[in-house]
């Protein structure tokens, strides 16, 4: 059987929560790089790429475009280090259902699975495994070093399940799962479905205020999250 359906994940809040420790690899690895950390403390990483958190945080301390982009191999580098040697300190687990349901899609010859991130490639790397993932379980990825807005992700995505199937997936076929408004424009900018679990920053009502999208609790109900990723319609359920 022909994959028909592509699933795009999220990573923080939506597969996991890595509980701070990406925060504090951050301020550690935005220190050695580039000598700053601009307003870090009160800033929230929620939705964003890690390329568009750098260019938020270090343009008004006097950084070009250019030279965040030029400095995003070196971050990458040094934020997975600060990464695995802090990590110990703090809890990184999976959220209710997201192993379960991660396994269901594999199992399915006719469904694709990838990551859509705005983590750092290596960073994205450690907390899926911290959390019990395999990384290369998921046939496509694209990360927060790839484009400054999430949206633009989402083509490169769509671009490289086309290549690894040798079938092309209209926006019908395609559910983008998040927690986070970001993450349903992802797929309102294609016409994708998009499937939003309040286990991240944002409440359900927040989530439900950008329409259309399904909001669940979390993905612990494997056979309901199934339905609505295998059904075409377009919907705004609570369940």
């Amino acid at each position: 059987m022909s994959p028909r359906k592509f699933v795009l994940f999220d990573i923080d809040g939506t597969l996991l929560r890595a509980s701070g420790s990406g925060k504090a690899a951050t301020e550690r690895a935005m220190r050695e790089v580039f000598g700053t950390v601009g307003r870090l403390a009160e800033y929230r990483f929620s939705g964003k790429t890690d390329w568009f958190t750098l260019l938020h945080l270090l343009t008004p301390e006097g950084f070009t475009e250019a030279e965040v982009e030029a400095a995003l191999v070196d971050y990458d580098l040094a934020l997975a280090r600060h990464m695995s040697e802090i990590m110990k300190d703090y809890r990184i687990h999976a959220l209710p259902g997201a192993h379960e349901l991660v396994r269901a899609l594999q199992a399915r010859p006719d469904v694709v699975i990838g990551i859509l991130t705005g983590n750092m490639p290596q960073m994205a790397a450690i907390k899926l495994r911290a959390a019990g993932f395999d990384p290369g379980d998921f046939a496509v990825a694209v990360y927060g070093s790839e484009a400054p807005m999430r949206r633009q992700l989402v083509p490169l995505a769509i671009d490289r399940a086309e290549q690894y199937c040798g079938l092309r997936f209209t926006p019908a076929d395609v559910i983008i799962i998040g927690d986070t408004p970001d993450d349903i424009d992802c797929a309102h900018s294609i016409g994708a479905k998009a499937i939003a679990v309040a286990t991240g920053m944002q409440s359900r009502a927040e989530l439900e205020q950008h329409p259309p999208v399904t909001v669940l609790d979390d993905l612990a109900d494997t056979r309901a999250v199934l339905a609505l990723i295998l059904d075409d319609a377009h919907q705004n359920l609570r369940i």
